[in-house]
């Protein structure tokens, strides 16, 4: 009898602390899934031998993100194997820059390579070198 009183009590305590738990879970991974988004931004076309400047706006949650890592990696189309990677600089406002000189006519694909709480995108982009 005291077997059954006492699963009586503890059975509906264990469901509770539960459910209790699974909502603090669910809580804190809605907290850690905000988005980070990175707004690559460059002319279509450019010169051969003109310095061009790229930029990263980056926002993490829909706010400016003055922390990330971002890294440009630039390649001639069909030649991702020979691309060339450079850091930009952090200007510590949600925005992140480097200047790129493309020497000659093609065209050209990127990536921003950005990293900011814990998380990693790469938005890529295309620019045709005249």
């Amino acid at each position: 009898m005291k077997k059954r009183l006492l699963l009586l009590f503890l059975l509906p305590a264990v469901l509770l602390f539960a459910c209790s738990n699974e909502n603090e879970h669910a809580n804190h991974d809605s907290e850690e899934l905000a988005d980070l988004d990175v707004q690559f931004i460059l002319p279509e076309t450019v010169e051969a031998g003109e310095t061009v400047e790229f930029l990263a706006e980056v926002t993490y949650g829909g706010e400016a993100e003055k922390d990330a890592e971002v890294k440009f990696e630039v390649w001639e189309s069909g030649d991702e194997e020979n691309s060339v990677t450079f850091e930009a600089t952090n200007n510590e406002d949600g925005t992140y820059t480097a200047d790129h000189t493309f020497e000659e006519a093609g065209t050209y694909e990127m990536y921003a390579h950005t990293d900011a709480n814990h998380l990693h995108t790469m938005p890529k982009k295309e620019v045709t070198v005249e």
